[in-house]
């Protein structure tokens, strides 16, 4: 997949299915997800149209806190 586009404002925070501004909000995000995995939810997620199995859980996040990525990425010089 390819993602593109202006970039966003704000340092973004990336985990497994997950783009948050925050550590809380994806530990808010991974709730939900399964919340509605298990019947309950308000339906954020959706459905994926063509997929007839189980929606995947969620793995365990990790011990310590997500942080944002930087924003733009240092480019290296071209090789030689």
């Amino acid at each position: 997949m390819l993602l593109g586009g202006v970039p966003f404002d704000e340092p973004l925070v990336m985990w497994w299915n997950f783009v948050a501004r925050s550590h809380e909000e994806i530990v808010e995000a991974r709730a939900a997800w399964e919340a509605e995995r298990e019947g309950g939810g308000d339906g954020r997620f959706g459905a994926v149209t063509g997929y007839e199995g189980p929606a995947l859980p969620a793995p365990q996040l990790p011990g310590v806190e997500l942080r944002a990525r930087p924003r733009y990425r240092a480019r290296r010089p071209a090789d030689g």
